[in-house]
């Protein structure tokens, strides 16, 4: 079989050295993390109190620096401390939102798939709600300081992942249909708990309320660095397994033909998703749609593959929250939206799109 000069043998499979295709990919993942990084970047200037790009920019510069004090370095304090861990933490949970939804979509073939579906939200909504209401005692426990609501979150989250894996295999097996309807289950069945703790509160409703709302408002660096290295651990592992999830989103008779442990597979997928989704939510509370609509948008441009979708999936969810988190602090300055609020508001019309455009297959 002849072979194009461009073009080398290798496996069985033709790789084109030079395509089109992919230098449009890695151009489009190239624009979208400078975009993130400028967004970033501006978003930090944008509130009540409006802050110039060359003040901004003069404060990063200075903390990076160490530097000393500047007449230009006034709101240093709201730049540095404020705005910038908030719009890191945004797109951090944007970005590990993202691609819960992304590797979801894969591995259960089902569009409409998101992190909420897997009920890993709704427990961690009940252990920010009880540490809520127990706060006087929890808070108290050393070693947890200000972090005992993520802790709480983190741990009950984790719970229900256990819970969902266990009773959505079938002879040992992960079935697909299972783990939909587990997670769903699993998902009220938290919400119940949830609305009990609200029902028997009285001083804490307020704050329970708040937090199943979704917001970045009480980040600071402290919570960044927790969350950092925990959801950019668990993004780089998933890209490992993003060419044998391509195989599976084929079909699991064909990933299996090509030497894929598809039952592996979806355990280490499982756990990823839930821990992603976990560290997300434990620090900001539940933030609806990111993981259903993003990985839909970012398709549109680098298509199915998830080699290239999963890194563009991080970077739209990252810079989608970012804004939306803008948008929260703007649209009644100088009062704040919730964001989880926004992002449901933008989310809803568009689930409602996908699954009249999906109804026929809304369990894969």
């Amino acid at each position: 079989m002849g072979v194009h000069h461009n073009e080398i043998k290798k496996g069985g499979k033709i790789y084109g050295v030079v395509s089109k295709r992919r230098f449009k990919r890695k151009i489009t993942l190239f624009i979208l993390s400078g975009f993130l990084l400028t967004s970033i970047i501006f978003s930090t200037g944008i509130g009540c109190t409006f802050v110039s790009l060359n003040t901004v920019m003069a404060a990063i510069f200075n903390a990076l620096t160490l530097g000393g004090n500047s007449a230009n370095l006034q709101y240093t304090t709201v730049v540095i401390d404020v705005r910038l861990p908030r719009a890191v933490m945004g797109a951090l949970v944007g970005g590990a939102l993202a691609v819960s939804g992304c590797i979801l979509q894969s591995m259960l073939r089902n569009p409409l798939a998101s992190p909420y579906i897997i009920g890993v939200c709704s427990a961690a909504a009940f252990g920010a709600s009880l540490a809520i209401l127990f706060q006087a005692e929890i808070g108290s426990i050393p070693m947890l300081g200000v972090l005992y609501v993520p802790v709480f979150a983190f741990i009950f989250s984790i719970a229900a992942m256990f819970f969902v894996y266990y009773f959505s295999r079938v002879r040992g097996k992960i079935s697909v249909e299972g783990l939909i309807l587990i997670g769903v289950a699993t998902m009220l069945l938290f919400s119940a708990l949830t609305s009990i703790l609200q029902y028997i509160a009285y001083e804490e409703l307020r704050s329970i309320v708040v937090w199943l709302m979704g917001g970045l408002w009480q980040v600071s660096w402290k919570h960044v660095i927790i969350a950092f290295p925990g959801i950019l651990l668990c993004v780089t592992i998933t890209a490992l397994f993003s060419r044998k999830l391509n195989l599976v989103a084929i079909g699991e008779e064909t990933a299996l033909s090509l030497g894929v442990d598809v039952e592996k597979l979806k355990k280490y997928l499982f756990v990823l998703v839930c821990l992603l989704t976990a560290f997300a939510v434990s620090f900001t509370g539940p933030i609806g749609f990111i993981g259903l609509i993003i990985p839909h948008i970012m398709r549109i441009f680098v298509g199915n593959d998830n080699t290239v979708l999963m890194p563009a999936s991080f970077l739209g969810g990252a810079i989608f929250l970012v804004w939306m988190d803008v948008a929260a602090r703007m649209l009644i300055a100088p009062a704040e939206l919730p964001v989880g609020i926004l992002t449901s508001l933008f989310g809803a019309p568009f689930f409602i799109y996908l699954w009249h455009k999906n109804k026929g297959r809304v369990l894969g």
